[in-house]
């Protein structure tokens, strides 16, 4: 079973500085059809004006990853972090028994487009983590490439839970599929471009669920880049 979350039907919010949409429900934005699917929890894709960003403000008992599209992020954190998260790379921020953290458009004069995603973790209590790392989708067009697992496998990050994600370019006209081991449940996420999955058409910001599938198919119409998440 499909069933497609469309861009314009998130939640969408306009506060200036801050242009957001909130596939999931999510602070004062609640849809009680989309609360999260399994254990992800949150994408909000978010665009930053120059010389703005989130101040300091704390999380618990959360994988907090962030994945940019253009422009640059300035992270700071409580557990003594600092730098730059530009397009390509993906930061994982496990909260764990508390974290304190700070996140801003690193440019004074570029936006930053970036896609915040939060994975409810397999148990609460965990040790503060941080990791930060490129994986270059462009660079390896037309194949998936694993960005963050359970083990850290492939040189992906490492999160805490049950939950694979890939991510892929497609140049226009590329076929990629993607088998589901049984039990296994998909988000497919639209970062980028317009692509169908088992003929279902989707356009960017569109996300959608696969549920009792063995394989996904997916063919861009024009070069796109896709997040899947393989879920328990």
């Amino acid at each position: 079973m499909l069933a497609v979350r469309h861009s314009e039907d998130r939640g969408y919010f306009d506060h200036g500085w801050l242009k957001t949409y909130h596939t999931f429900s999510f602070a004062g934005y609640h849809d009680p059809k989309f609360t999260g699917f399994r254990s992800l929890r949150v994408i909000n894709e978010d665009r930053v004006s120059p010389g703005h960003g989130f101040p300091t403000h704390g999380h618990a008992d959360m994988e907090i990853l962030s994945y940019v599209l253009e422009g640059a992020l300035a992270h700071q954190d409580s557990l003594g972090n600092g730098s730059v998260i530009r397009p390509g790379e993906l930061q994982r921020m496990s909260a764990g028994t508390g974290v304190r953290h700070s996140e801003a458009n690193a440019s004074p004069s570029e936006l930053v487009h970036f896609l915040q995603i939060w994975i409810l973790p397999e148990k609460q209590g965990l040790k503060p983590s941080y990791e930060q790392r490129p994986f270059g989708l462009s660079d390896r067009p037309g194949q998936w490439v694993l960005m963050a697992s359970r083990k850290g496998n492939d040189g992906s990050l490492r999160v805490h839970q049950d939950v694979k994600l890939s991510g892929a370019a497609l140049p226009a006209g590329q076929s990629l599929g993607y088998e589901l081991a049984p039990d296994r449940f998909a988000w497919i996420q639209v970062a980028r471009g317009e692509a169908s999955v088992d003929n279902v058409h989707l356009n960017a910001g569109d996300g959608l669920a696969a549920s009792d599938l063995t394989a996904i198919e997916i063919e861009s119409h024009q070069p796109s880049e896709l997040l899947l998440f393989d879920l328990a």
